[in-house]
């Protein structure tokens, strides 16, 4: 027989596939996107996919062998390998890289290094360490244990010098041992033994157990049982943790008729996911301008595959979004709704599921690893003739487009503009609204790309025809737009009505919403209590030890901490550089917004809605049901509460400060600031109520600010896009983003003025740096960029061959070598 060979890729940043023969035992078994356990490198072991079959054996020398076959069926379709191999070509990033992001954890397998005794040794005359004792001692009651097994044994967490002197004495034998993560969830039923499936069987039974006067608890027990197995006709056994929580069934007895053979007990794999369970009711009726929308998008489908809708917030967006994804399963496809913020999914899961049941999938981080896994064997296992596919609809933030999706029909992603569907570390950073636009042209599917604010490079497509465009310019039911008051932080300040962080006017709203029971948001673009604590005497702010950065001070934890990389200290008593008691807060976050909102409103009840708030599924979940049950009244946030939440007792919004956004240094900060404005306001004076909407400034006559209270989004876009063309920014432009980092503060400059010289030979003044960012420093290891600039008809392909090209001379000289040099293409 010829020999078999499969190419695989591993979840690692490399280039090449790996080729690996396979024994005669396994080629029945394997297939192009199933994984299998390879050996890699000495002692390293991974799950690899299958990418490729073959009998073309690479040279001649020993062929290492695949150890196994992991599933009875591909996890990964074509369709994922096409779109992996776009991402790995346009975001210069590796296949392996694609894959190790794209794969839930739970489908990817981890190789844990494992301890054995060695019988080579005579324990009579070898001097063992105490150390040495305690592993061998343990050794005999296990025959091998995991490193982590041995540092809790020791009570050390670094026991690798203690293992490396044990292993060159012989003592013990170390290997790479595979575990499976995922674990499907089992619950335990019972049912009849086949000896008692026949009436007249049971029958005997029963006469039995009731002639006995020992059995009558196992009388009792089968009398509970059988009432739970013939209240529903169909059911053929009974959970056994229902069983025995019977008041009248003890767990003995329950076990006294299993070991008789009377009963059996089995396991039953279970979704982690519960269904619903809801009656499903039919879309609403869409108003005329829904439904002039709606049909405007079929037409602009007919020539375009990629649609913007442009809906004012609470037009109704989601609606039109609803009728689209009901025709879609319809017509026996699947369709993927992306959202930028997890914090969005909990409010639409309730609202998609009224409609379409447990057809809806929810994919997303705050979801445990398993959970995903489930998602994805739902979507794996979609078939058009299945008359029920669970997850034919699947919502999600950007991962969720990675799903092995085989027949999909429509793409929606709601607030195209975030931000937030860029992914920036690791690799790949790829932005999720366009790799959904490849994804639906992959499978010939639509895309809606829709928001009230969209961003420059999508409402520039549209406009030059490349999309379809569609407007929705009213809210839904004839609301009106927001009022929005402009509050002069500077003239308030110069007339001493300020009152803390707040302006007379955000105060006298608030006032005026809680006396008649309604709600409010106040955003503030920034976590924590203060930006930093700075002594009184010698102005000295505590910075991170492994970053250049501020630590943040939180109150309620009463810790400075590092966003960054995640350092902790304690709060000083005393200045540690001169000694002084005199220690202020300088600025202000969402924690110090919650704190001073209380004291003007005591009896208001007031929650924060931030990362620091809303770290488990559970958190974010209960303050949006509070907020919806009204059991907040003041919800003060980030830009979480700026996205998409629909709440209809809210009536006023506070922008605390607004030229935060307005002056950060970034081209883009205008059309961020107009967005998250826009997108903020927007949750006011929904359903019957006008709303109002307060913006804190000290530059009251800025152009932004005077867009966001005209609503005039297209003057702000034409004002944007001419002040870009000045300095060839993008969307003129497609920018590409180099940045190398390493321990050595003057080994980076030097590496980074060397790159970019090898660039500026190739590219020429398309090249712009290398520059030290912002935060140069981050877990000690030191930052330079270089911004390659590549004009709008230049070939972006063409230039990311050269930068590749150039990367490769750079690492020529073996000095560089432990320079990382990350690329980032068309970052935000």
């Amino acid at each position: 027989m010829a020999e078999i060979f499969v190419d695989v890729l591993l979840p690692l940043a490399v280039n090449n596939l790996f080729t690996y023969r396979v024994p005669e035992n396994f080629i029945g078994e394997i297939a192009i996107g199933k994984r299998v356990i390879v050996p890699f490198g000495k002692q390293k072991i991974y799950s690899a996919l299958i990418k490729r079959i073959h009998n073309l054996r690479p040279g001649t020398g020993e062929m290492k062998e695949i150890q196994s076959v992991l599933d009875e069926h591909p996890v990964v379709n074509d369709q994922q390998f096409r779109l992996w191999e776009w991402m790995s070509a346009y975001y210069m990033c590796t296949e392996g890289e694609v894959m190790n992001c794209a794969l839930p954890a739970s489908l990817k397998l981890q190789s844990e290094t494992m301890v054995m005794a060695a019988s080579g040794f005579d324990p009579e005359k070898t001097v063992l360490t105490e150390s040495e004792e305690i592993i061998l001692e343990a050794l005999k009651e296990k025959n091998e244990m995991s490193v982590a097994e041995i540092e809790k044994l020791l009570k050390k967490t670094n026991v690798h010098q203690v293992l490396k002197r044990a292993l060159e004495r012989d003592l013990i034998l170390m290997t790479e041992e595979i575990s499976q993560r995922y674990k499907p969830r089992k619950e335990t039923h019972i049912r009849f033994a086949s000896a008692y499936k026949e009436e007249s069987a049971l029958e005997n039974l029963f006469r039995e157990l009731e002639q006995n006067s020992r059995k009558t608890k196992q009388l009792e027990t089968l009398m509970v049982f059988m009432k739970y197995l013939f209240d529903d006709a169909d059911r053929s056994s009974v959970k056994k943790s229902v069983l025995l929580n019977y008041k009248d069934v003890s767990k003995s007895s329950v076990e006294s008729l299993i070991s008789n053979g009377i009963l059996v007990e089995f396991d039953v794999i279970v979704d982690r996911i519960p269904l619903p369970g809801n009656k499903l009711i039919k879309p609403l009726t869409l108003s005329e301008s829904q439904q002039k929308a709606l049909e405007e998008l079929k037409n602009a489908y007919k020539e375009h595959d990629v649609a913007l809708l442009q809906g004012v917030t609470s037009s109704g967006k989601t609606e039109v979004y609803i009728h689209l994804i009901e025709e879609t399963i319809r017509e026996g496809r699947q369709v993927l709704y992306l959202l930028p913020e997890i914090a969005l999914t909990t409010q639409l899961i309730i609202r998609l599921q009224k409609y379409f049941g447990d057809k809806v999938g929810v994919y997303h981080s705050k979801y445990s690893s398993n959970e995903r896994v489930e998602v994805w064997n739902h979507v794996l296992n979609f078939s058009p003739s299945m008359q029920h596919n669970r997850s034919q609809i699947v919502l999600g933030a950007r991962s969720a487009l990675f799903l092995p999706f085989s027949n999909l029909g429509l793409v929606i992603v709601d607030e195209e503009h975030d931000q937030s569907y860029k992914q920036q570390d690791p690799a790949p950073r790829y932005n999720g609204r366009d790799t959904a636009i490849l994804l639906a042209k992959n499978h010939k599917a639509k895309t809606l790309l829709g928001s009230a604010t969209p961003s420059l490079e999508s409402y520039l497509n549209a406009e030059s025809k490349r999309f379809g465009l569609v407007k929705l310019t009213e809210r839904y039911g004839g609301i009106q737009m927001p009022e929005i008051i402009v509050a002069d932080v500077k003239e308030s300040k110069r007339k001493k009505l300020m009152k803390s962080h707040f302006t007379p006017e955000l105060i006298q709203s608030i006032q005026e919403a809680l006396s008649n029971k309604e709600q409010v948001i106040l955003f503030q673009n920034r976590r924590g209590f203060s930006n930093y604590l700075e002594c009184r005497n010698c102005n000295f702010i505590p910075h991170c030890k492994n970053c250049s950065v501020t630590l943040t001070y939180h109150k309620q934890s009463h810790i400075l901490k590092c966003h960054y990389c995640g350092f902790v200290e304690n709060v000083p008593s005393a200045c540690s550089n001169c000694g002084d008691f005199h220690v202020e807060v300088k600025g202000f976050g969402t924690e110090k917004i919650e704190e001073e909102i209380a004291l003007f409103f005591p009896e208001a009840r007031i929650a924060r809605m931030d990362l620091d708030t809303t770290r488990t599924k559970a958190s974010l979940q209960k303050i949006i049901a509070d907020f919806e049950d009204r059991r907040i009244d003041i919800l003060v946030g980030t830009q979480m509460v700026t996205k998409g939440l629909d709440f209809d007792n809210i009536t006023t919004v506070g922008i605390i400060n607004a030229d935060q956004l307005l002056n950060f240094p970034d081209f883009r900060s205008f059309e961020r600031s107009y967005q998250l404005m826009a997108q903020v306001s927007g949750r006011s004076g929904r359903k019957q109520k006008r709303g109002r909407v307060i913006i804190q400034t000290q530059q009251p006559g800025h152009w932004v600010i005077a867009d966001v209270v005209a609503n005039d989004y297209e003057g702000f876009y034409k004002r944007d896009l001419i002040e870009r063309l000045q300095f060839e920014y993008p969307p003129h432009s497609r920018l590409i983003e180099l940045t190398l980092r390493h321990k050595d503060n003057d080994l980076a400059g030097e590496a980074a003025q060397i790159l970019a010289e090898l660039l500026q030979k190739k590219l020429g003044s398309r090249i712009l740096g290398p520059h030290i960012p912002l935060v140069s420093r981050i877990r000690n290891l030191y930052y330079r960029n270089i911004i390659v600039k590549i004009e709008r008809k230049a070939s972006s392909t063409e230039a990311k061959r050269v930068i590749k090209d150039c990367i490769n001379d750079f690492y020529k000289d073996r000095s560089f070598l432990s320079v990382q040099i990350l690329a980032d293409v068309d970052p935000l």
